[in-house]
């Protein structure tokens, strides 16, 4: 038997939890939490929000950063998605260090070990659709494993809108790319889960 739910409140997953680093025109840096997001092609991010201080910033700046929330970053990420940069200076109330990137003009947040670097391809008030072309990104050595970011070490969370918390995303359940081949090479239809 089903329930069904107001489609407003519909539970899409996986929602990520990208904190969004962007300096001022005075060079003060700010950082926000936003769930919507996705790869929107190679080299590129999109993220879908409304108007915030971090929007005013990258229409100034055309340049931010994206860092991916992890299961040691998980009360700083929830911090920057309840606090407003127009209200306070969650930085500085947070005690975080912030180094400039090296490759645009937006803030590091130490303690974040994946974070990409991004110019503003376009960004529409409107819609709250901002699309960044990523032009590199930065990863600690400490969740490499052979020269491949590994999600098992870097832990990421993700956002669970149907309960309202973050969860961490789990263990390899399959290899890509092989898993089907189960299928592909039976050929007789059958789909044995």
């Amino acid at each position: 038997m089903t329930k069904e739910f107001d489609a407003h409140n519909s539970v899409i997953t996986p929602e990520g939890v990208f904190v969004i680093g962007t300096y001022d025109e005075s060079g003060k840096a700010n950082a926000m939490t936003a769930a919507w997001g996705i790869q929107s092609d190679f080299g590129e991010i999109t993220i879908y929000m409304s108007k915030h201080k971090t929007t005013d910033n990258i229409e100034k700046t055309g340049e931010f950063t994206v860092a991916f929330g992890t299961v040691d970053t998980v009360t700083l990420c929830d911090y920057f998605g309840i606090e407003s940069g127009n209200n306070v200076d969650k930085i500085k109330k947070a005690g975080c260090v912030v180094n400039k990137a090296p490759n645009v003009n937006a803030p590091i947040i130490e303690g974040f070990p994946l974070v990409l670097e991004c110019k503003c391809r376009s960004w529409d008030a409107s819609t709250g659709i901002l699309v960044g072309e990523i032009v590199a990104q930065q990863v600690d050595e400490s969740i490499l494993t052979d020269g491949h970011v590994d999600l098992g070490k870097m832990k990421p969370i993700i956002y669970d809108t149907g309960m309202q918390t973050y969860r961490v995303i789990g263990e390899v359940v399959a290899k890509a790319y092989s898993e089907g081949l189960k299928i592909k090479k039976s050929g007789d239809g059958k789909w044995d889960n």
